[in-house]
């Protein structure tokens, strides 16, 4: 008898061990490189400079000196265009020339920072304040110093055309002012211009957080910047 009770101890021993370890084997583990809310990690200064620096141009040869010269006339057009909207405030901007900025814009670097801001509200919530600074840190390194960028602010679906056009102006002038007033960026380098709602980067989910961000395109004009 004790012989059999002193096995079945053994079997429900092994029982028990084997529930407890399938229950800490289901268990979730945190995402990798993931934030307290869950959300991917913020971005690195790295990571900005790369994506936001000009392609490297090819070496002219020989061949190539002899070979017709591509038409200036978009370069001169894309020239025009940031010379007059650099140093004008973002609500003066009007729907045309929105439109020729993002036009300009689609083919140059660029990247989106996903940063949210308080509610209702263009204050850039904390969460979000070390991806702005490796904006800052970015954008005044010697591989892109100089340049004209823009800072284009968009919202999701929720709302009004009229209201999210509002507040995504007034978001995108909060990233400028923040990056003028902390990293000395001079003000006619950074266009900022508000999407509203009218350019979901996740069409398919209109009320996704993908679609809440702010864009910054390298508009790869250093002379214009300099002037």
């Amino acid at each position: 008898m004790k012989s059999a009770a002193k096995g079945l101890t053994a079997i429900l021993s092994i029982v028990t061990l084997s529930v407890a370890l399938g229950a800490a084997l289901s268990l979730p583990t945190s995402p990798a490189f993931a934030g307290d809310d869950g959300n991917s990690k913020n971005v690195t200064e790295d990571e900005i400079v790369r994506a936001l620096a000009p392609a490297p141009k090819k070496p002219l040869t020989r061949g190539l000196s002899i070979a017709p010269q591509a038409d200036p006339a978009p370069n001169a057009a894309e020239t025009k265009l940031i010379q007059s909207v650099r140093g004008r405030s973002t609500r003066s901007l009007s729907s045309t020339e929105r439109e020729e900025i993002a036009s300009v814009a689609k083919d140059k670097p660029n990247i989106d920072l996903e940063i949210t801001f308080d509610y209702n509200s263009a204050n850039i919530s904390a969460k979000s304040m070390p991806s702005v600074q490796a904006l800052g840190r970015a954008l005044t390194s010697p591989d892109l110093k100089g340049s004209t960028f823009v800072v284009a602010g968009h919202t999701d679906a929720a709302g009004g055309e009229a209201y999210n056009q509002d507040l995504s102006e007034r978001r995108a002038d909060s990233i400028k002012r923040y990056l003028v007033e902390k990293y000395s960026i001079a003000a006619t380098d950074l266009v900022t211009v508000g999407y509203g709602k009218s350019k979901l980067k996740d069409p398919s989910q209109p009320m996704a957080e993908a679609n809440r961000r702010v864009q910054v395109v390298n508009m790869e004009n250093k002379t214009t910047a300099s002037k």
